[in-house]
């Protein structure tokens, strides 16, 4: 078995994925000890160790780079078997990430008809959330083949696409304004007042109240609500002051259920979409030269004109 062996690829990416060999082994249907050996005769070949052995298991540096590889491997494999009208021997699913908040508004409506095709031919797309600035990440170290990023400079060997600008703006319930901030929200009260946010990774209402009063690194008091639907949700019940996209905080504010802080004031956040390049374009072949890859990537640039506002310049 050679390092670039489809099978020992396939090990790889079931072990990167599952976090373990006993699940690995469970989805690729062989024996675990079959998994050990694969994994081993990899590590051999190559003189380098790809995994280390704990719970969960980790990547090293070399088993992330290889990982990357194989992730563009199976794509291929996929896409040919596709325009082959070739069975595969397993759901080849491609793993993208993209950020909660444009999952929640724009992501999905953008790749509904790409996935509602997949499901019938037998392959779709796995959408894996992260924060938009880290999203990059999981691209470079092979967990993905595209994402949705902050990040405007594509890494080597991949492309980048602007996508748009993402508004957020702030709002609260008019039950909690007029409760907690009845003289507004103002530099004397900000940092006395809960903040909803997504995570610890989620600096968005930092930026905004540095923005609204002039801070370079402003404290808040943070009440985390790790999801974007409830994140919303908790703004519209008064539990604190909500940093929103403008998509998703238009109907509450239209029923009245949400009121804007400082309308004036508003982040633009600016995304794009990068993907790994699969094929050399001299690719005899024109449709193999717009895999699957290619085609989620013009689906969420489509998506991403209709619903988000213009890039700048």
């Amino acid at each position: 078995m050679n390092a670039f062996d489809p099978a020992a690829l396939d090990c790889l990416l079931a072990l990167a994925d599952t976090g373990s060999f006993d699940r690995a082994a469970l989805q690729l249907a062989i024996t675990q000890s079959a998994v050990s050996q694969r994994l081993r005769t990899l590590e051999t070949g190559l003189g380098r160790l790809l995994v280390v052995r704990s719970r969960p298991l980790r990547l090293t540096e070399p088993g992330k780079l290889l990982l990357r590889h194989a992730r563009q491997m199976q794509a291929l494999r996929a896409d040919i078997a596709h325009e082959l009208g070739t069975a595969l021997a397993q759901d080849e699913r491609l793993p993208i990430a993209v950020n909660a908040d444009s999952l929640a508004t724009w992501v999905l409506p953008a790749l509904n008809e790409l996935v509602q095709a997949g499901q019938r031919e037998g392959h779709g797309v796995e959408l894996i959330v992260d924060d938009q600035d880290f999203t990059h990440d999981r691209l470079r170290e092979g967990e993905v083949l595209g994402c949705v990023s902050t990040i405007a400079e594509a890494l080597r060997g991949c492309s980048a696409t602007p996508l748009g600008c993402m508004r957020y703006i702030a709002a609260a319930s008019p039950t909690f304004i007029e409760r907690a901030m009845p003289q507004g929200l103002n530099r004397a009260n900000f940092a006395k007042l809960p903040w909803l946010v997504f995570n610890r990774k989620d600096d968005m209402a930092a930026t905004w109240a540095g923005k609204a009063f002039g801070l370079r690194e402003p404290r808040l008091v943070p009440r985390s609500i790790p999801s974007t639907e409830a994140h919303a949700r908790a703004a519209v019940l008064g539990w604190g002051i909500g940093v929103l996209p403008e998509q998703m905080a238009a109907p509450w504010l239209a029923r009245g259920e949400l009121q804007a802080i400082h309308p004036e004031v508003c982040v633009d956040v600016q995304l794009h979409w990068h993907q790994w390049k699969l094929h050399a374009d001299d690719m005899p072949e024109p449709r193999l030269r717009a895999g699957r890859l290619d085609r989620i990537g013009r689906a969420l640039a489509d998506g991403a004109r209709r619903q988000l506002r213009p890039a700048p310049g």
